[in-house]
């Protein structure tokens, strides 16, 4: 050992020899002639000298007072325990300084750290106890004591109908999983793909409330679309449906889900693909282009209908308003014509011999004026005239000739 020629424990010299005499020098110096010449109480030891009182003796670091312990002293002593400890020779208190070093270490390897995405959940005799969130944590170690660790925030997908992603070229088809009998007793070939999480705020319903997660939501998420698909006509389905099957499959999932305690959030439910099946899928595609004509047709009918009918409600409106004109006007010239008969009945009454030829002259007037007259001459007898009415009458804007009469 290094510390071996140091004094203290080595073995005694013979009698008349000098202790600082062994053929090395004293690093410390020799003490008073005849004096003890330990290594650790020289003059010069700078542990301390005799008499000191510090934690390593006296001298400079321990200060006055009683002899005390010296560090070298102190060294060898466990470098003692230490060999007695690894050849056997226990004592008690060396088994309990074992005990108690070996406990604080098993204690410190208590400590983990949860990542952002996850939360820990703590577990005595496997027994829950809590749950903690991203950071340092502590929870007793092994084998009192287990972590398990929940990706809480990761999003997942399961795809019904195929092993492995659908939208793939890997992807194998599984019909048992598939094919799903409608309302109208027909079959339809259902693939879709559920995107679920860990609920956050109760993942330990997750980790304990139910076994083999993945397919117990898989066999929920195909038992809710067979219940969806199952009260729904195969021509709903392969048309108008599909944006309301996926909310409704989403609901009836999260209710059985949440009725089981899972610990899971559907957040999406996705049709790949709705088809009939293989065997009949020309006939349907054939009903499904004939549909969409006739909803072509229907819709083209109702633009021209559309466009017809104001057209129409117009031409109604000017005819009302025709209508009314025509009425206001007769009506007008009716109380027009009663007040003019009102007032030729008011000068009637007071000369009734000159109204009664006055109208008679008009009324003469009127019906002569517009029909051909012949003039006769009574006392000549009857007269024949040319007739006027085969000549053009005579232009009024044209010019007269020069000399000539108008």
């Amino acid at each position: 050992m290094p510390w071996s020629n140091q004094g203290g424990d080595q073995p005694p010299k013979p009698e008349g020899t000098d202790p600082s005499s062994d053929g090395k020098r004293n690093p410390w110096g020799a003490g008073p002639k005849g004096g003890p010449r330990d290594g650790n109480n020289g003059p010069n030891n700078p542990w301390g000298a005799p008499g000191g009182g510090g934690p390593f003796g006296g001298g400079p670091l321990g200060g006055p007072g009683g002899p005390g312990p010296d560090f070298e002293a102190w060294v060898r002593r466990a470098q003692e325990k230490a060999q007695n400890l690894t050849s056997g020779d226990f004592s008690p208190r060396g088994i309990l300084l074992l005990v108690v070093a070996v406990a604080l270490l098993w204690l410190a390897s208590g400590f983990y750290t949860v990542a952002p995405n996850q939360v820990g959940l703590n577990l005595v005799f496997g027994r829950y106890v809590g749950k903690t969130g991203p950071g340092l944590n502590y929870n007793w170690p092994e084998p009192v004591g287990s972590i398990l660790r929940l990706n809480v925030t990761d999003r997942n997908s399961i795809d019904v109908g195929t092993v492995g992603r659908a939208d793939t070229a890997g992807a194998t088809e599984v019909p048992e999983e598939s094919l799903m009998l409608t309302g109208d007793e027909n079959i339809a070939d259902v693939k879709f793909r559920v995107i679920w999480q860990i609920d956050p705020a109760h993942p330990e319903f997750y980790a304990f409330n139910i076994k083999n997660q993945v397919e117990t939501i898989k066999a929920v998420a195909e038992s809710a679309m067979r219940e969806i698909v199952g009260r729904t006509q195969i021509q709903r389905l392969l048309t108008a449906e599909r944006k309301v099957i996926e909310p409704a499959v989403q609901a009836a999932m999260q209710q059985v889900l949440d009725s089981y305690h899972a610990g899971v959030e559907v957040l999406q439910v996705q049709l790949l693909s709705v088809d009939p099946p293989p065997t009949v899928i020309a006939a349907f595609r054939d009903v499904t282009a004939a549909q969409q004509d006739r909803s072509r047709f229907v819709n083209e009918a109702q633009a021209v209908a559309n466009s017809i009918v104001p057209q129409a409600r117009g031409e109604s409106a000017r005819i009302l308003r025709d209508a009314e004109a025509f009425r206001e006007q007769t009506v007008a010239e009716a109380r027009g014509q009663a007040a003019r008969y009102l007032k030729v009945f008011e000068e009637y009454k007071k000369a009734p011999d000159v109204t009664r030829e006055r109208l008679y002259l008009e009324t003469m007037e009127r019906v002569i004026g517009a029909g051909e007259k012949v003039i006769l001459d009574r006392s000549t007898g009857a007269t024949p005239l040319l007739p006027l009415a085969p000549f053009a009458p005579l232009d009024s804007s044209a010019k007269p000739a020069a000399g000539g009469q108008q």
